[in-house]
């Protein structure tokens, strides 16, 4: 039976007539982060996944928010608010509050929580087996911002196995399709290529680099665009050079064929008059 369904037949049970059932637009009720870097890196990891999700409609994250997964009290104190949390095939739109009795009884498919001295014992323990006992929450990770301390477990038949790191030291999430690893002292997340999954000023700054990058290439190109234009040039006046001693050329030629014309006529001129003397040209 789901929890729907539970809340349905508790909702028209005579002994639950004078429970008061929460609504579904609660608030969430957790308590300020530990410290600065816990909020950045919930920022962080929420950043990184909407960014790279940008095009989706299909699923929920959000960090320290409340997650309502009793209704059967007037003031539940079943409710956690994991640091970090994934919530896969449902609506993206903005919340108070998970509450799972209007989400279909849907819980998180992953979860992260981030270490301190105050709430690592309860991480380590309570809310894991929380997590894997009531949510089934099919992935758990946590981190510590300050030691680093990072693990990951997945639900197998009902119990949290510790997730096998790979070369690098990142752990997989199959509900994510992503890696998750330590990348400047923060939890990231990676494609499964390994390739660092960047914010949005990430994105803009590569962008950036690549455009700049470009605009390089293009100067370089229009440089050597250029000194091949100056040589073309170069090469033009050369042959205009080798056209012109051509043409002189050609009328040094015309003026010597002249010449020789001239010189023949002149010959054959003198032929012609030692004929007339009946002398042979041919005999001198």
């Amino acid at each position: 039976m789901t929890v729907t369904e539970q809340l349905a037949s508790l909702e028209t049970s005579p002994e639950w007539e004078d429970i008061e059932f929460p609504p579904g637009d609660l608030e969430s009720q957790e308590l300020p982060l530990e410290s600065y870097l816990h909020l950045q890196q919930i920022l962080l990891l929420i950043k990184c996944l909407d960014w790279l999700w940008r095009d989706r409609n299909d699923y929920f994250d959000a960090g320290n928010l409340t997650i309502y997964y009793s209704p059967h009290q007037k003031k539940s104190s079943d409710f956690r608010g994991p640091d970090f949390f994934v919530v896969l095939d449902t609506e993206r739109r903005s919340r108070k509050s998970w509450v799972v009795w209007e989400e279909g009884g849907k819980y998180p498919n992953i979860i992260v929580e981030l270490l301190s001295s105050s709430t690592a014992k309860t991480d380590r323990t309570e809310k894991k087996k929380i997590y894997q006992d009531i949510f089934r929450t099919p992935e758990y990770f946590w981190f510590d911002p300050e030691s680093l301390e990072f693990q990951g477990f997945a639900l197998i038949q009902g119990t949290y196995q510790p997730i096998t790191p790979n070369d690098m030291g990142h752990l997989w999430s199959e509900q994510l399709q992503l890696f998750l690893g330590i990348e400047n002292r923060q939890l990231r997340f990676f494609s499964p290529d390994g390739v660092l999954v960047p914010t949005p000023e990430e994105s803009a700054t590569e962008a950036q680099q690549q455009l700049g990058s470009v605009q390089n290439e293009l100067v370089t190109t229009q440089n050597q665009l250029g000194s091949v234009e100056n040589e073309l040039v170069t090469t033009q006046n050369q042959l205009g050079s080798v056209e012109n001693e051509l043409v002189t050329t050609q009328n040094q030629l015309g003026s010597v064929q002249n010449e020789l014309a001239i010189e023949r006529q002149q010959k054959d001129q003198l032929a012609a008059k030692l004929r007339e003397l009946g002398i042979d040209p041919e005999q001198l």
